[in-house]
């Protein structure tokens, strides 16, 4: 079905911030293609280069050699300051996250060395309640074309999309080697950069008190050789802020899941590193229990990563996935994640989702509830819907069998005749399913008791911020489902 003889899921002042024309666009898979690209942006940018991120770790190559090594990132930007003292380089990463590198003597003197440089502006934001963080993943170049996405510019996310085993350019700071990665982001250049730039403006003057310098409007240029997957359309900006400091709570980022969950009517594919939100599980229960409803499929990490969030994140996604799997057609629900050549797990970061083909979007967050209240997130999403947008739904259907041959080892025109054939997402993933490089069904071991304790009562999770100090009676798993079904039954718009 096209987009014309549909309603636009994205709606200003319901699930986005802002609907803005962009020029051009292009998705980004995976962090070798992001980061070469981000050293021409940053090189070619005329007046400022802002990043604004959870992470970001000098110590990294941004175009790592067979040994991993390479020019450190903070001696780049050094050199980048050297070559046009003029030009600002404004860096913004949550603090915690940049408190603790602060135990590392090498970040610790690049940050010094920064800091007696004059166009260099380093900042912590910890413009946020206790308990949340700055999660957004934007770059923006001259207030004209940025970048937002899953990628952060941090240790151990370099990698290409062949994610090869033993591949010695996925090397970390510390001489290690990292898993296998899999992330997206996205460029766009236009009116919608500059909307990003007003994003990243306002959140460095919330953050330093003190906003960013007027530019004079130059602007930088697409790259001649970057082919744009899209070009004249209109893309929609999704934002999660907590209260805080006087500025109002943001949900925009939970009611564009709910609707979209609402609207689909083929199949819904996301990519995406958690499946621990109580509503939006109970969300597509619900679709499940109509007597045709769509697909639901989820490519994500086989563990989260790190001690607890594999406690809190890996026993929440079994219970949801569980449950939603008890629904009238709960078969239609599957989850994955991807392995390489050699059987090892491909770590998901990637949070993109696809619908029908009519919708692609991008962006920080999770299906996590922290991404819904807590932290703050931005994510890009293109409807074709929009009047803008109409006829470019191939463009996004080759994108999704662009991104499944990626996991399957497959080649996109495979994946085309496959679902041209059965109709069916699953039914095409099934058939090509296979030794070596694929995708593996999720095994869904039932949790131990503290894992089990730790996820029913989100205490890693919390829905918002004044839930992380509710007692335990009052939150959970099962009341953040139930407040899920209830809003289905209550608001879905898209019948």
């Amino acid at each position: 079905m096209m987009g014309n003889d549909l309603a636009p899921i994205v709606v200003e002042g319901r699930n986005c911030w802002r609907i803005e024309r962009a020029d051009k666009v292009r998705m980004i898979v995976d962090a070798a293609d992001y980061y070469a690209l981000l050293e021409r942006l940053m090189a070619d940018a005329k007046e400022r280069i802002l990043l604004i991120g959870w992470d970001f770790d000098p110590r990294i190559a941004l175009k790592p050699d067979s040994q991993g090594k390479g020019e450190p990132l903070g001696d780049y930007l050094l050199r980048l300051a050297k070559n046009c003292p003029d030009r600002d380089i404004d860096i913004l990463r949550w603090n915690f996250g940049g408190l603790k590198q602060f135990a590392m003597p090498r970040i610790v003197s690049m940050v010094l060395r920064w800091k007696i440089t004059r166009s260099i502006s380093f900042r912590l934001d910890s413009a946020h309640p206790v308990g949340c963080s700055h999660h957004q993943k934007v770059a923006v170049f001259d207030d004209h074309l940025a970048v937002c996405g899953g990628i952060d510019v941090g240790a151990n996310r370099w990698d290409t999309r062949e994610h090869k085993d033993g591949d010695p350019h996925r090397t970390a700071p510390d001489g290690k080697p990292y898993m296998p990665w899999h992330d997206s982001t996205m460029i766009l250049a236009g009116p919608v950069g500059a909307a990003l730039a007003d994003l990243g403006n306002e959140r460095w003057q919330r953050a330093t008190k003190k906003p960013l310098r007027e530019l004079n409007g130059k602007g930088e240029n697409w790259p001649d050789d970057l082919d744009p997957d899209f070009e004249g359309v209109d893309v929609a900006i999704s934002r999660t802020r907590a209260e805080y400091d006087g500025h109002p709570e943001i949900r925009e980022i939970e009611r564009l899941y709910l609707d979209m969950i609402a609207a689909a009517k083929r199949f819904a594919y996301f990519e995406n590193q958690y499946f621990t939100c109580g509503k939006i599980a109970a969300a597509i229960a619900e679709r499940l229990n109509e007597d045709d409803p769509p697909e639901f499929v989820m490519v994500m990490p086989k563990t989260a990563d790190g001690w607890l969030e594999q406690m809190a994140m890996d026993a929440a996604r079994v219970q949801l996935v569980r449950a939603v799997a008890k629904a009238k057609h709960g078969d239609r629900l599957k989850v994955y994640y991807p392995r390489t050549q050699d059987g090892e797990p491909i770590y998901v970061h990637a949070k993109t989702a696809i619908i029908d083909d009519r919708m692609l979007r991008v962006g920080s967050a999770n299906m996590n509830n922290r991404s819904m209240g807590l932290d703050s997130e931005c994510d890009v999403t293109i409807d074709t819907a929009l009047p803008a947008n109409h006829g470019v739904e191939p463009v996004i259907r080759r994108l999704r069998e662009s991104l499944i041959a990626e996991h399957l080892d497959a080649g996109p025109a495979e994946v085309a005749r496959r679902f041209d054939a059965t109709g069916s997402l699953i039914e095409t993933i099934e058939a090509l399913r296979g030794a070596g490089r694929s995708l593996e069904m999720l095994d869904l071991v039932p949790p131990g008791p503290l894992d089990e304790f730790i996820a029913d009562n989100e205490l890693l999770d919390p829905t918002s911020p004044d839930a992380m100090f509710e007692g335990i009676a009052e939150r959970g798993l099962k009341k953040s489902w139930h407040r899920g079904k209830t809003w289905m039954k209550r608001h879905r718009p898209f019948k």
